[in-house]
């Protein structure tokens, strides 16, 4: 097998021919996935890559030795290996046994197992392998994690359709892999809502998707519309809604996951499926990114999935309002003023700053249910992006132990929260308001936008144990998160989810 790194033009040729032979088989179709630790000195197998490396007589080591110790992250793949196995992907795991930064706030050996495996899992796709077995390397839900996440694509529109692999781990014993695949799926659906042009993603239609991912899984989702809107006088919200043709959407969801009578979380998740910024028009570069501006509703649907498919031991209530920001004949102008459902008034100076007013309304009426936690999310601010970039998503809580349990559940997933103010000096920037109670544009805008955007919601909010995330940051991956990809990221769905869980098992206290 030496051939495969033989610089003889005839050999080359042989290997080509061999690859060939290897594809045009229905054998050839199944890829593996294999890990190896790096020590600085070489290569160790995980028991799986060991497994393939005795059956096949030992050609792992040898075809592996030819490109020198793998790096962490990263793929190689071999050709040739067996007859059994012909293509495998070999993926640098790192050091193993190394302890965790504690400065990073995650555990980095989950987060090397998920990006080395997706790495293998990619370059197996472009392989074009139908399906692809892979080594569990030591923590099943990562590997899967990155693998599911890794190979998603959105080409619903495409007329060519690229294939995506089915994905099997080698053991199919490893209770973490199904829960890592469910964990991915909720990321995925909703990277898929968010990457939906807006003109087929409406309000009503993305009412749709959501009655269809979760009704099936036990999870009630009552669609309300305009009359019930305006019937509760939730203007905040409707006065969003005035510039566009579609009509507005109010989703309510329920699971119950546990006794009836215990109190449920609330998840209230930002809708606009479009916005332009109204009157206060954004500028046309990358405005079509705001296809994307209900990541909070889509992640929030993506969580509940997982709750629900992983039938998580606790109530949930999820709110979602939803509606297009758009600059119509009948939009609403700034410095008009509007009364939320809960009896405060609002002077509308930006109509760019539309998430929190929808949001105000959806936070009093969640609050009605008196949850023993509240949380919201939100592409609310791009002060958010500025402040932190794409590493964490901003999180803002009077409640030190519903940040406690986020931040243990952002370890987990390897998707970061981190912790901002949430002063009186900021809610001052919005209720110091010449018209109304407050004021949807700080006082002192763009000094500390984020945080005053909290500072306005917080004027809607009567739970104890509230905590509002901006995910403007990570709405969309470049390469900060190797397992992704490029596209919109679903973040922080897996986080919320392992908030939800932590909360159902743990005694947090709230």
């Amino acid at each position: 097998m030496a051939y495969f790194t033989s610089r003889n033009v005839v050999s080359r040729l042989i290997a080509s021919s061999l690859r060939a032979r290897f594809y045009s088989t229905p054998l050839n179709k199944v890829g593996v996935v294999v890990g190896v630790y790096n020590d600085g000195e070489g290569n160790s197998l995980t028991k799986t890559a060991a497994t393939i490396n005795d059956q096949s007589s030992g050609n792992v080591t040898r075809l592996l030795q030819y490109g020198g110790p793998l790096k962490s992250g990263k793929s190689r793949v071999l050709y040739g290996v067996s007859e059994e196995y012909p293509v495998v992907a070999v993926v640098g795991l790192g050091e193993k046994g190394k302890n965790s930064d504690p400065n990073e706030e995650f555990n980095e050996t989950k987060e090397a197992v998920r990006t080395a495996v997706a790495a293998g899992c990619r370059s197996l796709q472009e392989a074009s392998v139908d399906k692809i077995l892979v080594d569990p390397c030591d923590d099943a839900e990562a590997a899967a994690e990155g693998s599911s996440l890794s190979v998603f694509k959105y080409q619903d529109l495409k007329s060519k359709k690229r294939p995506v692999p089915t994905l099997q781990c080698w053991d199919e014993n490893e209770e973490g892999w199904v829960r890592g695949m469910t964990l991915a799926e909720g990321q995925n659906i909703a990277r898929k809502l968010k990457e939906t042009p807006a003109n087929i993603l409406t309000p009503t239609n993305f009412a749709q998707e959501a009655v269809n991912c979760l009704e099936g899984l036990g999870v009630e989702v009552a669609v309300r519309t305009f009359e019930w809107i305006n019937q509760r006088k939730m203007n905040a919200f409707l006065s969003v809604t005035r510039g566009s043709g579609e009509p507005p959407i109010f989703l309510e969801m329920t699971y119950k996951g546990t006794n009836s009578l215990e109190k449920p979380l609330a998840i209230v998740g930002k809708g606009v499926t479009f916005d332009t910024g109204g009157i206060s028009l954004k500028p046309s570069a990358k405005m079509d990114k705001m296809r994307a501006d209900m990541g909070g509703a889509a992640c929030t649907v993506g969580a509940m999935f997982i709750a629900a498919a992983l039938h998580l031991p606790v109530n949930i209530k999820g709110f979602i309002p939803l509606c297009e920001n758009m600059p119509g004949s009948i939009a609403t102008k700034p410095g008009d003023v509007v009364v939320a459902s809960n009896g405060k008034s609002i002077q509308i100076d930006n109509t760019d700053a539309e998430g929190r007013l929808i949001l105000a309304d959806a936070l009093h009426y969640a609050s009605q249910f008196k949850p023993r936690a509240m949380i919201d999310m939100a592409t609310l601010t791009g002060a958010m992006a500025v402040a932190l970039g794409a590493g964490a998503a901003g999180a803002f809580t009077s409640s030190t132990p519903l940040w406690q349990l986020m931040h243990k559940a952002g370890t987990i997933s390897g998707d970061r929260v981190w912790r901002m103010p949430l002063w009186k000096h900021y809610s001052s920037q919005v209720t110091a308001c010449h018209l109304a109670d407050v004021n949807n544009q700080a006082k002192n805008k763009p000094a500390g936008a984020s945080c005053s955007a909290a500072g306005f919601l917080k004027e809607f909010v009567t739970c104890d144990h509230w905590m509002h995330i901006d995910i403007a940051g990570v709405m969309e991956n470049q390469d900060e998160v190797p397992y992704l990809g490029k596209g919109m990221s679903g973040r922080p769905t897996r986080t919320i989810a392992n908030f939800i869980e932590l909360l159902a098992v743990g005694d947090s206290g709230l």
